[in-house]
């Protein structure tokens, strides 16, 4: 349970980091909205990162040296971000469900969490490792 919850607070952190970057990039900063997403979401990545390597996964060991365990955080993440995506797809264009609120279901919401699913898994599995983890749902 503390490890779900340390997951989800990083998450959350890296949430409102990502949204209130990308707002003032498309804001004040009058970025183009790929590029301003692009930036807020490594930024995000970062963020998640840190509160999960010194705070959820402090007593584990990363698995690699250097940028290694935050190239393959990244990588999970970037999974993630691509299930959500997918999700969205499959929704508006494969059924046709194309208003505001059904993308928001889709992508914001269904997605968001097969993503999370996705992005502890990883984390904990390809990131972070802790040889004595007793009863992991991992196996």
């Amino acid at each position: 349970m503390r490890e779900a919850l340390g997951f989800a607070a990083a998450g959350i952190l890296a949430y409102a980091v990502d949204l209130a970057l990308f707002t003032w990039l498309r804001g004040p900063a009058a970025l183009e909205p790929l590029t301003a997403k692009a930036i807020s979401f490594v930024a995000a990545c970062s963020v998640a990162y840190v509160g999960n390597a010194y705070g959820t996964y402090r007593h584990t060991e990363h698995r690699g040296r250097g940028l290694r365990p935050y190239a393959v955080f990244f990588a999970v993440n970037a999974a993630g971000a691509l299930v959500q995506l997918l999700c969205l797809a499959v929704s508006h264009y494969g059924l046709g469900f194309t208003s505001q609120r059904a993308d928001t279901v889709s992508g914001a919401g269904i997605g968001m969490v097969l993503a999370t699913v996705l992005r502890f898994w990883g984390t904990r599995t390809l990131v972070f490792r802790n040889e004595g983890r007793v009863g992991s749902w991992t196996g």
